[in-house]
């Protein structure tokens, strides 16, 4: 019988381990660490949803909608999507569950997400993304409190140098309306010499010619009429408000006039977190406020404003991270001599010490793994230290050796510990 071939993964989807998953890891837990000193509530959402979810808070004429959903009909004919984002579902569950008792709402979540999109450098058909939002509240404070949570988060993961944080406002409303007016008709007047992707815009989406990469597009986007010229009284107050509170609270910020959201329930705050050390791709950290996403979703105006993160794009730059440390390796030999392993790991690691056991190899080969382990301590344990009813207890830092009883054996480990400056967790 000739043997199968192995099938290969799906395009745009990775496998993570090692370093690569000691620093994603990172990424999370450091999230989950800095969410909850801002009291912020664990959600967890489906990972699919009705395809109209998306459709309607995305917006139809969408690139993510009409091109990169992966959607597909259930076996009762229902057209289902895999979330491409998490801000729409959460918006979903807020109406639907009756989150609105909880307002003002602080969510926070983390997770795959899947778009159908060119791979690219930190960028995959599935992947993950930390994320923020605030709903039912509509203060300025709000979008101060998201904005220094994410600075906080990339401060602790150690990243926040070459890091800059871009900031704009899109104005209320009205000021959005107005601001809008005057771009289609400055546009128009050029339309010709746009990139083909900006003459489409044009008709649908104008806000997003702004955000053109494309030669064309920016001899004329330098040019085009700035939101600061449409502002309402109340937007600037709005916007100096939320500046105001990040000058207070030492969150560095730049000034982006041209940094836009293309959908029209967008509001207020727009911001992005940018790098130059991702190549071309260089946002690490993006939201804004989205004050009329629900009605959109048949609910009632509610303001909100969130952002999100991609974890893969986050662990790039935190760069390949090694294991926990292992505190003590436990050397058996013999099958006698494992049981007794067994049971001194189960106590250690109860206490919250970094302990194993290899499964196999003699005295010298586990002994050289616990030293390439970065072990600080070795309990060895033979048929001679059974009889004696002792464990040898190597300091694997200063060289030592010496006899413990093994009724003893893990209060003697912990006294080595300490000694070697490990706080030992009390339980």
């Amino acid at each position: 019988m000739s043997r199968q071939e192995t099938p290969r993964p799906i395009r745009g989807t990775q496998d993570i381990f090692g370093a690569e998953a000691e620093a994603f890891a990172f990424v999370v837990e450091t999230f989950e660490r800095v969410r909850k000193l801002y009291r912020f509530r664990r959600v967890e959402m489906p990972v699919f949803e009705k395809t109209e979810v998306f459709a309607r808070s995305l917006g139809e004429t969408t690139d993510v909608v009409s091109k990169e959903m992966y959607s597909f009909d259930d076996r009762g004919g229902e057209s289902l999507t895999l979330r491409p984002e998490f801000t729409a579902g959460i918006a979903r569950a807020y109406l639907t569950d009756g989150w609105q008792q909880y307002s003002p709402l602080k969510v926070a979540t983390h997770g795959p997400l899947f778009r159908y999109e060119r791979p690219q450098k930190g960028r995959y058909r599935q992947f993950h993304q930390i994320d923020a939002e605030i709903i039912g509240a509509g203060e300025p404070q709000a979008d101060v409190e998201l904005l220094c949570m994410a600075d906080q988060l990339l401060k602790e993961l150690g990243i926040a140098d070459g890091v800059t944080l871009q900031l704009n406002t899109l104005g209320d409303a009205d000021s959005r309306d107005s601001w809008r007016v005057a771009l289609v008709a400055y546009f128009q007047s050029c339309r010709h010499e746009l990139s083909e992707d900006s003459q489409d815009r044009l008709e649908r989406n104008p806000l997003r010619i702004l955000d053109s990469k494309d030669p064309r597009d920016k001899v004329f986007v330098a040019d085009a009429p700035r939101i600061d010229d449409y502002l309402t009284p109340e937007a600037e107050d709005f916007f100096s408000a939320v500046t105001a509170g990040l000058d207070a609270a030492g969150v560095e910020y730049t000034r982006m006039d041209k940094l836009v959201r293309g959908l029209d329930y967008y509001r207020h705050t727009a911001f992005e977190f940018i790098t130059d050390r991702l190549g071309a791709q260089g946002t690490v950290l993006g939201g804004g406020r989205y004050d009329g996403l629900m009605e959109s979703l048949g609910g009632a105006p509610t303001p909100a404003v969130g952002w999100a993160a991609g974890i893969e794009r986050l662990a790039m730059l935190v760069g390949e991270r090694d294991a926990a440390p292992l505190d003590v390796a436990i050397i058996p030999l013999g099958s006698a001599a494992e049981l007794h392993g067994a049971g001194i790991l189960a106590t250690l690691r109860g206490h919250g010490i970094c302990a194993d056991m290899d499964f196999r190899g003699n005295m010298k080969k586990r002994m050289q793994r616990a030293n390439n382990s970065g072990a600080s301590v070795a309990v060895i344990i033979g048929d001679d230290e059974l009889a004696k009813g002792v464990a040898n207890v190597k300091d694997l830092i200063g060289g030592d050796q010496a006899e413990a009883p093994l009724v003893d054996i893990c209060d003697h480990v912990f006294g080595l510990l300490s000694r070697q400056g490990r706080s030992i967790p009390v339980r």
